[in-house]
């Protein structure tokens, strides 16, 4: 299936995404919404059990539980078998994990590489992680969305505790190809020794559009903010958004009232119980601007949310690890897809709203009745999280 560049929703253009980006959608890809911590975790392992090649791994968290072990197991497997395993993980993210349990996997043949280690001679440096969420095997399927590997994200526990709420993508086709490329990149820039692996040919077939939407740089950062303005500011429908970590820029946050107050129907889901406490209410200070140009807005309940997506028009859509946050848009390393498609922004909206289910909307006229204490602590914390 050829990808028409000159196809035209609303007033977001494929054309003018790759120009914004400086890359070219990919071709002929199969893409598969994954929407458990459950599904994403056993499609891992079964992708990576008949991996015949390569497998090559980048995560900001990569912790030594239940779920690291079972995957560090299986990695051992496949580099006695004489796969090349490929290990990069960002030291902040991961500090808790053992010594030990990276040891182990070199013994075994994983070739093992850490990014933004702490250094006393460039502390400021360590504000800088490698937030990226990325698996890709064979140069053929790759994963990525907005979870680690560890156990809150995939529900290895102990004792009964609800799996925060992620998503994740599996493609199949031209664009891991594409991802391979830019793992490369980040492999050698962490002083990785020298990858010897063959691109695959890419095959014709059916699929949908996917293009790259990494941030590996100030210029990558500046081109994904810029893609998100770009995409908020020609909506001319809908937008539906989902953030774990809500503190957007001032520009982001006039793109969104400007949406909402020109008709754009603005949905917002945010975390209603979130692991940093100073972002959940730093996050809640915006609301109210929000609310006053039309925009709904609402905290999901079940669990933890740690999603990152958005979809614009019904044929746009966003999926990976940047969250709408000064961190993510101005210091992170970040792995997203876009995806220009109406069938899958079709399902991507499908699970925004089976997630609203579980979601309190926040009442406009409620909301400025909140307590005192409730807005202390909102302004305190959006001032010092504007500081950091």
């Amino acid at each position: 299936m050829k990808f028409d560049r000159s196809v035209k929703f609303q007033d977001l253009t494929p054309s003018r995404i790759e120009s914004i980006l400086g890359a070219h959608f990919t071709e002929n890809n199969k893409v598969r919404l994954l929407q458990s911590g459950q599904e994403t975790f056993q499609a891992i392992l079964d992708s990576v059990s008949t991996a015949e090649k390569n497998i090559c791994i980048e995560f900001y968290i990569f912790k030594d539980d239940a779920t690291g072990n079972k995957l560090a197991e299986v990695l051992k497997e496949k580099a006695r078998q004489g796969v090349k395993v490929y290990l990069l993980y960002d030291h902040f993210g991961s500090f808790l994990t053992s010594a030990r349990f990276w040891s182990d996997l070199k013994k075994e043949g994983v070739k093992v590489r850490v990014s933004h280690p702490f250094r006393f001679s460039s502390f400021r440096s360590y504000l800088y992680r490698d937030h990226k969420k990325l698996l890709i095997i064979d140069g053929k399927k790759a994963f990525t969305g907005g979870f680690n590997i560890a156990d809150e994200y995939h529900g290895y526990f102990k004792k009964r505790r609800n799996v925060w709420r992620d998503t994740g993508i599996y493609i199949e086709g031209t664009i891991a190809s594409a991802l391979l490329g830019i793992f490369k990149k980040s492999w050698k820039t962490w002083k990785g020794e020298s990858m010897d692996l063959n691109v695959p040919v890419s095959i014709p077939g059916q699929g949908v559009p996917v293009i790259p939407v990494f941030a590996n740089s100030s210029r990558g950062r500046r081109r994904m903010r810029k893609l998100l303005l770009y995409s908020i500011r020609n909506a001319k429908e809908s937008i539906y958004l989902t953030t774990a970590y809500f503190i957007p820029g001032r520009k982001i946050l006039m793109a969104l009232v400007n949406a909402a107050e020109r008709g754009v129907y603005l949905q917002l889901l945010l975390p209603g119980k979130s692991d940093v406490t100073s972002v959940y209410y730093a996050g809640r200070s915006y609301y109210r601007r929000l609310l006053n140009a039309g925009a709904e807005i609402y905290e999901y309940q079940e669990a933890v949310l740690h999603a990152k997506t958005s979809v614009f028009d019904s044929c746009w859509s966003i999926i990976g690890s940047a969250n709408l946050d000064f961190q993510s848009l101005g210091r992170n390393e970040e792995s997203n897809v876009g995806i220009f498609d109406a069938d899958f922004s079709k399902k991507m909206i499908e699970a925004f709203q089976n997630d609203l289910r579980n979601s309190i909307k926040i009442d406009a006229v409620k909301w400025t009745k909140r307590s005192l204490y409730q807005k202390f602590l909102e302004k305190f914390f959006s001032v010092i999280m504007r500081k950091l």
